[in-house]
Formats: structure tokens, sequence, C-alpha cells
């Protein structure tokens, strides 16, 4: 047969008979091929990019991209990937035990902290030692309601004595609920009283010219909150007011076994007498 007496070129053909594929289609067949291809076989180089995304598919000569090489973890084996994940995770879990033990640290005394103080206390020294606080000061644990009554000059020329006005609480229910409360809603009483607080003793005796101007200042809140309030009816004048504070302590939670007493501390300031401005002004 002609194949066997051509020899083995015969059948699988010689290296250059094929390499243009356009030319190997049979002559009915050039109708598929596009004009563009046709010029690029014409012209001897390799098809546009155009070309190869062609209906008809890329020519021969194309050639497929690579693929991305592994990078990171997915690139170690499957043993190591495993020690590598859990090497992350004994991090991961030490660092969030170190934060919290830092936390327990320079937190105010609370239940964890009195329970396992010793743990906390191994742990941090003498390595982790922190010498600040988390908060400063301490959040508060009590809860002060600033009071007032006043000595009122009646029509008559008589006086009367008012009950107690909780401030604190009037200030609260103001603020309860309001999106924007205002500056003196929430700071104007409590700043006034922690002043007085702050430079006086426990007997009420002002420390220099700060302790007479707190209580100036303090005087003067007051009565305009006693004005507001209506204190002193039509034709009645204020003459003096008293102050006091009423401390009670916050409740501890329920699954803690901290004691903690309910019952509720004054501390009662004298009685002021009103300038006369000030008189003038409450009873408008």
């Amino acid at each position: 047969m002609d194949a066997y007496d051509k020899g083995p070129d015969a059948r699988l053909g010689r290296p250059g008979d094929c390499a243009d594929p356009v030319s190997a289609l049979p002559e009915g067949a050039m109708t598929d091929v596009t004009e563009e291809q046709q010029e690029q076989r014409d012209a001897g180089g390799a098809p546009s990019a155009e070309a190869a995304a062609s209906p008809e598919g890329p020519s021969p000569d194309s050639a497929f991209p690579a693929p991305a090489p592994r990078t990171g973890i997915a690139s170690l084996s499957l043993r190591y990937q495993v020690a590598a994940a859990l090497a992350l995770a004994v991090v991961a879990v030490a660092a969030c035990v170190h934060l919290g033990m830092v936390f327990l640290h320079v937190a105010p005394p609370n239940t964890l902290t009195k329970k396992h103080g010793t743990v906390i206390d191994d742990w941090i020294y003498p390595e982790f030692e922190q010498n600040w606080k988390l908060f400063a000061p301490n959040p508060l644990q009590q809860n002060i309601d600033v009071q007032v009554r006043a000595e009122v000059r009646t029509r008559d020329g008589s006086e009367r004595t008012t009950g107690w006005y909780d401030l604190s609480a009037l200030d609260g229910d103001a603020i309860h609920g309001n999106l924007l409360p205002s500056h003196t809603q929430q700071n104007e009483l409590r700043r006034a009283w922690d002043f007085y607080v702050a430079s006086h003793d426990g007997e009420n005796r002002p420390a220099g010219l700060r302790g007479a101007l707190s209580e100036d200042y303090l005087r003067r809140v007051v009565v305009v909150r006693l004005d507001r309030e209506h204190a002193a009816g039509r034709g009645e004048t204020l003459e003096s007011v008293q102050v006091r504070s009423r401390t009670t302590n916050v409740p501890p939670p329920k699954w803690s076994d901290e004691q903690v007493p309910g019952t509720p501390l004054y501390r009662q300031l004298p009685w002021w007498s009103l300038p006369d401005g000030e008189r003038t002004g409450a009873s408008a």
C-alpha cells in the first residue's frame, strides 16, 4: 500500500507538512477562516488577541498562562499547615488571656478580682506590673442626691419652712429620655456640690478663699432652682436656705455575694441667709 511504500512519514507526516493549520484545511473549509486570521497567516505572524477570542476558537499556537504559585501557609504541605494553624491558635489564646489579666489588674476592685486576685497577681508580677489605673477616678459606687429646703416669709410677716426638694432627682427626670440633655441638667448641680465638698472639711469649715467661693456658688445654684420650682408663692420671699446630701450605696448585682449597707447617709449643712438681691430674685 502507498502508506507503507512511503515509509513512516506517510502515516505521521513530516514536521513541516502541517505547520500552518489553515493551509491544511480542505479547500471548501476556507470559508470558515476569518479575513483577519488569513491576513495573519499571509504575514507569517500569530493571530491577534481579538482573533484568538473569536467564536471560531483560539489559534493552536496560543499559550495558556501558568497558574500562580501558592504563597504563605498554603504553600506548605498539609502536615506543616496543621502545625502552623495550631501555633497561631496558641498565640491567639495566650494574647487574649494576657489582655484579660491586665484588664482585671488595672480595673477597680470587683467580684472577679476579689475571687481570683492571687491568680491575677501571679500572672502580672513582676514582669507585667502596671503603674496606672483603668479608671481615674474610679466609677461612682454611690448615688448622691443634693436636696434643699428654704425658710419663706409670707405676706403677713410669718415664716414657714418648705419641704426638701430633691434637686438631683429633678435633674434625673429631666435627663431621662432626653436625647440632647443640657449641660446644666447634667453637671451644674453635681459640680457645685463637688466643689463645696472638696473645699470643706468634715465639719463644713471652709479651707481658704475657695471654700467661701464654693458656698456662694452652691447657694446661688440652689436659689435659682427653688425659684424654678416656685418654692415661694406670690408676695413671699426666701429668707434662708439649707442644703444636705443623701448618699446611698449602689446595690451589688444578684450574682454577687457582696454585702453593702442600704441605709442612706445624710450630710446636712447649716442655714445660709440670703442677701437682699437673691431674696428679691427668688420671689419674682
